[in-house]
């Protein structure tokens, strides 16, 4: 993986990042390279980016084998010299590293449930829609893995669709428009002509159903396409399969973008959210029934052309919190990355992506346990057995729509970025750091 730090005169530059310096370094060799945590204060502010980014990682993990361990005075000493270094306006790895102490400082507090609620009781739970949609927005916006999937998703539907009359889409997530709109206007370009088109929204806010419900129909009959939208206020976990109204005779596609690990917590006991020690069963076994073993089995029964999922490519459902921590730091500092080379460290809108997203995703990895944990995500590997096993066999995404997928990506001049290709799915990655997947499916009768 490359970070990008930023020269004197403001422009980026890439070295080597201070985590795969960190992970090529011999255990034994760091704690020389690195300074005493008893070392001054003023000491510590001279570092050099380089020097300060491996000195972050080291306290890190430092502070999380504390915090596993119970050792909470060893912790607390770790996490003031994090809050001294760390920056949520700095560069990638003081960026980072401000979202992961704040996730080990609240991992401390949620072993005293009382201190914890106590200090988080006048705080109000920000179910803001507008702001979540804006923030969805700026990381469609700011990112090209979105318009990547929903490009690679809407061709594997028009592919799987060709010669067909009755078209019905569910779309497990039904937060952006822009992916329908696009998939409407192909349809239109169809030589036979579009189908008559449904497309079946599930959202747990109203209002974002009704947002999109109003773009879409306005689109059909500007174009005048026969097409239905039925919304399904409802969230994922709680859906029941009749209300999504799959009728005899129509051609099924569903869409899952970034929603499906989140079933993985649904069989999880809570054990109270508080053990410092993590699950002992957070990776299910993929043999068992759980709930994401049942709304696949669902899924199957509804018997879909096509179903094309878009899951993080990452390994964040290890049972212990050290185990969570090295993949994630991976990961975010991946897509810290991304934004380091695009958006000025000043933007506002850039800070809110980092921290109402990618920080409350680092929270709900390090800080949480049981069904609280939420952020359960898993490679491509994984997915794809859990998949099998649930009657699906893999379509092979074609050709041309990974020529599409690599134009885009080029057209929108997001350099650094890569999608390879992986038993027929498509890996979006930054420089070699995989980030999230994209595969297709269809009934194995």
């Amino acid at each position: 993986m490359v970070a990008m730090f930023q020269d004197d005169n403001g422009t980026s530059s890439v070295a080597s990042s201070p985590l795969q310096v960190f992970s090529t370094m011999p255990p034994l060799t760091r704690p020389t390279l690195l300074p005493s945590p008893s070392s001054p204060v003023h000491s510590l502010k001279d570092l050099k980016p380089e020097e300060r980014g491996l000195y972050l990682i080291h306290l890190l993990l430092t502070c999380a084998n504390h915090v596993a361990s119970g050792s909470l005075q060893n912790a607390n000493a770790a996490l003031e010299q994090l809050s001294l270094l760390s920056s949520p306006d700095g560069d990638t790895m003081q960026r980072v590293a401000a979202y992961f102490t704040e996730a080990l400082a609240n991992r401390i507090l949620k072993s005293w449930p009382g201190l914890y609620k106590a200090l988080n009781a006048t705080q109000t739970r920000t179910n803001n829609v507008s702001e979540e949609v804006h923030v969805r927005r700026l990381f469609f916006d700011m990112f090209p893995i979105l318009k990547v999937s929903y490009l690679l998703t809407n061709r594997a539907i028009l592919e799987a669709m060709e010669g067909e009359k009755m078209v019905h889409v569910i779309d497990l997530d039904a937060s952006e428009p822009a992916q329908w709109l696009a998939l409407i206007q192909a349809f239109n370009s169809r030589p036979e002509g579009p189908p008559h088109l449904r497309i079946t929204g599930v959202h747990h806010q109203k209002e974002v159903l009704d947002q999109m419900a109003h773009r879409l129909i306005e689109e059909a009959e500007k174009l005048d396409i026969p097409f239905q939208f039925n919304p399904v206020v409802c969230s994922l976990e709680c859906l029941n399969i009749e209300q999504l109204r799959v009728k005899t005779g129509e051609a099924l596609a569903v869409s899952s973008v970034l929603q499906f690990h989140n079933f993985l917590a649904s069989d999880m006991s809570n054990n109270n959210g508080h053990s410092l020690s993590g699950d002992s069963a957070s990776s299910l076994p993929l043999s068992n029934s759980g709930k994401i073993d049942r709304f696949l089995n669902s899924i199957w029964g509804l018997s879909p052309k096509i179903m094309v999922v878009t899951e993080q490519d990452s390994d964040h459902n290890g049972s212990t919190v050290m185990e969570r921590l090295l993949e994630s730091l991976y990961t975010y500092a991946a897509l810290f990355d991304c934004l380091e080379t695009k958006v000025p460290r000043t933007s506002q809108d850039r800070m809110k992506v980092e921290k109402m997203l990618f920080g409350e995703e680092i929270k709900n990895i390090i800080a949480c346990e049981g069904s609280e944990r939420r952020e359960r995500h898993e490679k491509l590997e994984k997915w794809s057995q859990r998949i099998d096993l649930a009657g699906f066999g893999n379509v092979p995404l074609s050709y041309y729509a990974m020529l599409q997928a690599r134009r885009l990506l080029q057209g929108y001049g997001f350099d650094g970025y890569r999608i390879k290709e992986e038993s027929g799915c498509a890996v979006i990655c930054w420089q070699d750091r995989p980030l999230y997947s994209v595969s297709a499916w269809r009934c194995r009768k």
